[in-house]
């Protein structure tokens, strides 16, 4: 168990290490995060400024704010291109570094939740349905751009990306943080939001909690024993939205958090410091 946590440790602070801030040559153009599988980029940049990834354009805030997103299995160059108000063009490409995904695996969950009888089938496409329509929604307010804390504290007992085997059965990968804690554990806006989804009960994911912070960034905390919001609520950093729970399919009391940026999965961890002790 010691040198799991070493590991993961190590593995953890790799990445926290190679979060540096970037600017572009003039210094007045800003971008915090690494470009990496599961990154999250946070830049800043004079009022008037357009940006675009990969020659698409970028949601930009009257604040010169903008966020860019990289899903589990990005791999290559991407390019970054600054349009100043000035008409100067800007362009800086990365890579984007590879990371070594774990393999965990897990017995004694449900037969139901591993193989779903088909009389659930309607049920699991309704719950990903409105799932998909809570996500495509792009407020113009950057949100995320106040930074991040964690939404619950407790053991992270899951990372991003590994790779799960339900009874030895393999499924897609985890694209979310657990944070293993007591039934009835506070969960807390982790950076302003607005709520787009607030469901008690979805089939895979129990009670389950969206909140978008702005331009395709969003938060997702499944597995909740209560959901205190609603579809609307305007929630500052630090508001309970719900507790913690062992709803949907899991084999014992977590919250499971989640980002997209838009259809990109990616991962929260990166935003945040070390769990509080």
């Amino acid at each position: 168990m010691k040198l799991v946590i070493v590991r993961r440790l190590f593995a953890f602070l790799s990445i926290i290490l190679a979060m540096v801030s970037t600017a572009f040559a003039d210094g007045s153009y800003s971008l915090r995060g690494e470009f990496i599988q599961g990154g999250i980029i946070i830049g800043k940049a004079p009022s008037g400024t357009k940006v675009f990834l990969n020659k698409e354009a970028i949601k930009v805030s009257e604040q010169g704010n903008f966020v860019l997103g990289f899903g589990r299995d990005a791999e290559g160059q991407v390019e970054v291109s600054i349009h100043k108000p000035d008409g100067d063009i800007l362009t800086e490409n990365y890579e984007i570094k590879k990371r070594d995904y774990a393999i965990q695996r897990i017995e004694g969950v449900a037969q139901k939740y591993v193989s779903p009888p088909k009389e659930v089938a309607d049920r699991i496409s309704r719950d990903a349905t409105i799932v998909a329509k809570a996500r495509t929604s792009n407020f113009d307010e950057p949100m995320y751009a106040s930074g991040f804390i964690w939404p619950a504290q407790g053991r992270i007992s899951g990372v991003y990306g590994s790779q799960r085997v339900f009874n030895g059965v393999p499924k897609r990968p985890h694209f979310g943080v657990d944070v293993a804690a007591p039934v009835g554990t506070p969960i807390a806006a982790p950076a302003p939001g607005i709520v787009t989804l607030a469901e008690p009960d979805l089939y895979y994911s129990g009670g389950t909690v969206i909140l978008d912070h702005g331009h395709g960034l969003s938060s997702t905390f499944l597995h909740m024993d209560s959901v205190t919001v609603e579809v609307g609520d305007y929630l500052n950093q630090g508001e309970k939205l719900g507790t913690l729970g062992a709803t949907g399919r899991v084999t014992g009391p977590h919250l499971d958090w989640r980002m997209n940026w838009f259809k990109e999965r990616v991962d929260p961890e990166t935003l945040v410091g070390p769990m509080p002790q």
